[in-house]
């Protein structure tokens, strides 16, 4: 067999489901008419460890190299080695979903061995209440794994991790010296069992080009072990790389010996790029017609973007193609008990994309200034729904991960719709920003169509710092928002930012205080801090000075050049709060410990909060506005009424009453008005269902307005009647 492309995902991005980019390119490919095989090596390399034979060898390697130190925990590790190699096997088959039955008996706690990762289960104890068995099951399953992961890490490759390899060779590596040394070095371990898989790949599918995907640090180093073994072995397959890495860290590469292992690297959407790249290798374009990709040409690197062709829409990029990923093979992993964190490492999600760039693009942390946020560009919906049900026949999944920078409001209202109309059972989850314009019926309508979870940025929980980040909404807005969705009965998860420039102690806490609150009156379910990180893209980057900082060096390297280091002339260190604020984030996220004073989560004096203790709780019970838009959109999610009309008397007079009765999937119930009211409602909501095309709330009004003896429109909408069918499926979008 020979194929044009194999398309590589180099060791590791994660457990569960494959990371997109090969089957975004390969969906690509397959509407030019190009062959193309994709590999996942990560997947791959785990289940040839995770294996009773993989075991089995690396505890002969461990006990071969002997002689050495041991930790009390990996010599309790190598004892029970006879028990892991018993459950290795079942364990595995059970996380990837084959194997249900085996929940009972991990539940049972004495059937899996146990090291160090099982002290924390104390704590979580309480949890498990909560917890189904094959969830606790995936939860202690998982806890097992990591203790062998921990045995390699001690024994084995230190620079072993489930979702990164050698991630620290790939992070500010401004010098390609320190990942060019370790590529000289022999082997590891883990090294030989990656070769292996990727010798079988290259053997099978006899590639012109092998194209490799790096979108973290974490799958640089293995990205560059596997082009230089095809380098040295198949010279005559050329290799490219593409990917978040490059298109962030690589774009002032000057470093000859990167082109040692790869002959093409790629900035920015690679569709175009690639077709360039492969038509250059069938003889039809010349190296200097390539675009947005670094060549070596007269022994330097050279950056080559003179093509005249111009970069695909995402109308016409394809559906992503799965074909080939070992779909049945990944492993679901529980690591954090709490439901919405879980989400990215629990389930086979398809993912997919809404829009390309971001809608918002203002953010002055963010990278604004590269193509894959500044090019904002959506996808119509129906194509977009389109593409999820063409996924759904070629994986047999429906669960979708829309994996924007910042899903649109307005198209996953009409993803939502459109998903409505041709009645599709799907599940889906999002990443957001936290805009005003998610009201409470546009959450509903979302969990109508399948929505679960969202994810979005809060950052730092502060006016003042949120307007400086140029984030476009304020806390009081953020916890509104968060109120709807949950409210809806979908999850939400906060990224959450300290030390930003110019932030104070007292904002960090002030910050925490805020989370807090919104964590103990459930209107968020999940977290994460993250350090503020200054890069080379962001308006912060370019502009450090209007943010009161400088940067520790103008030097620009070789090699990687995103992260910047620099010192924040205000003089707070943000380090120390580190382990203070996800102390406490994960104990908020299991609903614990919200009496706990502030000091006690950190071990040095920090400020009192300023925010009053029920800030957030206050800003959710101020009145909302009622007034409707007339260019709002009126759906009806619920059923068709059955009317009845019949006549009462009251004070010798008789009134022509209509009753219409509803049925939804838990219960029923019926409404009362005039005869009149009753058939002009009863033919609305047939007229504006969300099978159908919505009306306006203008048009409804007209429509009423137009009818024979029916007056005064409002009486009516503020009506109790009407407020009925509001909370049973009547939404305001």
């Amino acid at each position: 067999m020979s194929t044009k492309a194999l398309l590589i995902m180099p060791p590791f991005t994660q457990l569960n489901t494959p990371y997109p980019a090969t089957a975004y390119i390969k969906g690509f490919l397959n509407t030019k008419g190009i062959t193309s095989v994709q590999a996942d090596l990560g997947i791959e390399v785990i289940l040839r460890l995770f294996s009773k034979q993989g075991l089995t060898e690396m505890f002969t390697h461990i006990e071969a190299t002997g002689n050495r130190q041991l930790s009390t925990n990996c010599q309790r590790i190598l004892a029970l080695k006879s028990d892991y190699l018993k459950t290795i096997d079942p364990v595995i088959l059970f996380l990837q979903g084959k194997n249900p039955t085996l929940s009972h008996l991990i539940c049972s706690e004495d059937f899996l061995p146990e090291a160090s990762r099982f002290a924390q289960l104390e704590e979580l104890d309480w949890a498990f209440g909560t917890m189904g068995t094959q969830d606790k099951a995936k939860h202690l399953a998982t806890l097992y794994l990591e203790d062998i992961s921990d045995l390699i890490v001690e024994c084995i490759d230190p620079h072993f991790g489930f979702s990164r390899y050698a991630e620290r060779l790939g992070r500010s590596a401004n010098s390609f010296d320190e990942l060019y040394d370790a590529l000289q070095q022999p082997y590891t371990y883990i090294d030989k069992i990656l070769i292996e898989l990727l010798h079988e790949r290259v053997w099978e599918t006899n590639p012109q080009l092998a194209g490799f995907s790096v979108p973290f640090p974490g799958n640089l180093y293995a990205a560059f072990r596997s082009a230089q073994y095809i380098k040295k072995n198949f010279p005559e397959i050329k290799t490219a790389m593409g990917g978040g890495f490059p298109n962030t860290e690589l774009r002032s590469l000057s470093d000859v010996r990167v082109m040692e292992f790869f002959d093409y690297i790629m900035l920015d959407d690679g569709e175009a790029p690639l077709e360039c790249i492969i038509e250059h290798i069938d003889g039809i374009r010349d190296i200097r017609q390539l675009k947005r990709t670094f060549v070596l040409l007269d022994d330097k690197v050279q950056y080559i973007n003179t093509a005249t062709c111009r970069d695909y829409k995402q109308s016409e990029v394809g559906t992503p193609d799965y074909g080939g990923l070992l779909l049945d093979k990944y492993i679901s992993v529980i690591e954090v008990v709490n439901p919405m964190h879980r989400m990215w490492s629990d389930g086979r999600w398809n993912k997919l994309t809404m829009a390309h760039g971001c809608y918002w693009g203002k953010c002055t942390f963010c990278d604004i200034s590269l193509d894959y946020i500044k090019v904002y560009e959506p996808v119509a919906a129906k194509m977009l729904v389109d593409r999820m049900e063409d996924l759904i026949l070629q994986t047999g999944q429906n669960g979708f991960h829309f994996v924007d920078e910042a899903a649109p409001p307005a198209l996953m209202r009409e993803v939502a719709l459109e998903i409505l109309r041709r009645n599709l059972a799907v599940t889906w989850w999002t990443n957001i920003r936290f805009e005003k314009s998610f009201t409470a019926d546009l959450c509903r309508l979302f969990k109508l169509s399948g929505c679960i979870a969202v994810s979005g940025g809060l950052e730092v929980a502060s006016d003042r710092l949120l307007d400086l980040i140029q984030k476009g909404v304020t806390v009081a807005q953020v916890a509104r928002v968060t109120r709807n969705f949950t409210q809806a009965g979908i999850m939400v998860h906060a990224y959450l930012m300290y030390g930003f420039p110019t932030q104070t102690a007292q904002e960090t806490i002030d910050s925490l205080e805020m989370v807090r609150q919104m964590f103990e009156t459930g209107i968020l379910q999940s977290g994460f801090w993250h350090q503020f990180a200054m890069t080379a893209h962001s308006p912060v980057g370019i502009e450090p000075e209007k943010f009161s900082v400088v940067k520790d060096s103008d030097i620009v390297g070789s090699f990687a050049n995103n992260d910047i280091m620099f010192t924040d002339k205000t003089g707070t260190n943000h380090d120390k709060f580190s382990f203070g604020l996800k102390k406490s984030l994960f104990n908020f996220m299991h609903g614990v410990c919200f009496d706990f004073q502030l000091q006690d989560w950190f071990e040095f004096k920090v400020p009192r909060t300023k925010i009053p203790h029920d800030y957030i709780s206050n800003v959710l019970h101020e009145d909302e506005s009622f007034n409707v838009k007339p260019t709002a959109k009126i759906v009806w999610t619920g059923s068709v009424p059955i009317a009845e009309y019949f006549t009462k008397s009251k004070k010798g007079r008789t009134f022509e009453t209509a009753s219409l009765t509803f049925h939804d999937k838990k219960e029923s119930f019926s409404i009362q008005t005039s005869k009149e009211q009753g058939e002009w409602l009863a033919g609305l909501l047939v007229k504006i269902a969300a099978s159908e095309k919505p009306m306006t709330f203008a048009q409804v009004k007209q429509d009423y307005e137009s009818a024979e003896n029916l007056e005064d429109f409002e009486l009516l909408w503020y009506s109790k009647p009407v407020n009925t069918l509001r909370e049973y499926g009547l939404l305001v979008l």
